[in-house]
């Protein structure tokens, strides 16, 4: 059997879930699917999947198989797209590591319109406060909010994001509302632990700046649960447009000092490079680009 042929059946049968879906979206028989594994097994001398009349799911020597083969024929499938020699329709999994705040109704929207546009695509989308090792931990694709990414990796500015400084009305009620930046110090505050913003530079109206500073009562890892202890009326905190704009509308939350504002910051997406690009990718990041931009 050839070993090409065997690799993208047995990538079929991870992203289809069983042996029959793989082998009708490869036109073949789901037995000459099961011997394309067996033989994939067999040569490799270990077992891939576990199996069962119900389920089926990989082993682990099957999990590190099925993500270093899996780019190894998204390489190909690239090259081979690049040169014409096959269609360029996106297709297959892509892993993305974003920031926790990405779990808003706005960016849900946003992957709902990419799956309608590439239906043949399963985005793997894994939410975290780090920056991953795209290359060593698989990913396809990051999104980081930045001033400066790194240098070691291919960034495409997405669009601009601004952050606001916001309270609950019981937060402000114990304190006061802070009329200027040397104000925020009597409030309680909840600091991200995952970067530092203590001493960011706050740019008035009138051009003048200030320097952040704030009583920490809580740290957190989790944009999410800062979100909610906001609410709850903890303390202030350093958020994402996109997580607060909602509260602010309806006065759920108060943005404190609005004559003041950190400079916005750029969500890039970065990978790890730009030639053979795999047309999932491609289309992923084109589409983010697309829709971030728009108001």
């Amino acid at each position: 059997m050839d070993r090409l042929t065997s690799l993208r059946v047995f990538r079929e049968v991870v992203e289809s879930g069983s042996f029959v879906a793989a082998a009708e979206r490869l036109g073949i028989s789901a037995p000459m699917v099961s011997k394309h594994v067996a033989q994939l097994e067999k040569s490799l001398g270990a077992r891939l999947l576990h199996r069962s009349s119900r389920h089926l799911s990989l082993t682990e020597a099957g999990q590190a198989w099925h993500e270093q083969s899996r780019r190894a024929l998204d390489l190909l499938d690239a090259a081979e797209s690049a040169i014409g020699q096959t269609h360029d329709t996106p297709r297959g999994q892509l892993k993305v590591s974003a920031p926790v705040w990405c779990a808003t109704p706005r960016f849900a929207a946003v992957l709902a319109g990419y799956r309608e546009r590439c239906p043949e695509v399963v985005v793997d989308m894994h939410l975290e406060n780090r920056k991953v090792d795209l290359a060593a931990d698989g990913y396809d694709l990051a999104l980081r909010a930045t001033q400066e990414p790194s240098p070691a990796l291919i960034a495409r500015p997405l669009c601009k994001l601004q952050f606001h400084l916001v309270a609950a009305p019981a937060c402000i009620a114990r304190a006061g509302m802070p009329a200027l930046p040397a104000d925020l110090a009597r409030l309680d505050a909840i600091v991200p632990s995952y970067v530092s913003i203590e001493g960011l530079a706050l740019r008035g109206s009138n051009g003048r700046q200030a320097a952040l500073k704030l009583q920490p009562v809580m740290r957190s890892d989790d944009t999410n649960l800062t979100l909610h202890a906001v609410r709850a009326g903890i303390g202030m905190s350093f958020l994402p447009e996109w997580l607060v704009d909602e509260d602010l509308a309806s006065g759920r939350l108060l943005r404190l000092v609005p004559d003041y504002a950190a400079p916005p910051v750029t969500l890039f997406a970065v990978y790890t490079s730009r030639h053979y690009m795999a047309p999932k990718l491609r289309s992923f990041i084109d589409f983010l680009g697309e829709r971030l931009r728009a108001p």
